[in-house]
């Protein structure tokens, strides 16, 4: 299964994962202040998928 080059920059840029619960937050300026479920600020930035 092949990836166009910007449908997978539009799922992995900006989007980062809450190190808590695990929720996606997408912000286009950068890290996020804290998260919208748990108001946790502890994130990291969403892997691309291994390649088979």
């Amino acid at each position: 299964m092949t990836m166009f080059q910007e449908a997978n920059e539009r799922i992995i840029k900006d989007v980062w994962i809450c190190m808590h619960c695990g929720a996606k937050q997408r912000n286009p300026k950068g890290k996020p202040k804290k998260c919208t479920k748990c108001t946790r600020s502890e994130f990291r930035i969403k892997h691309k998928a291994k390649k088979k």
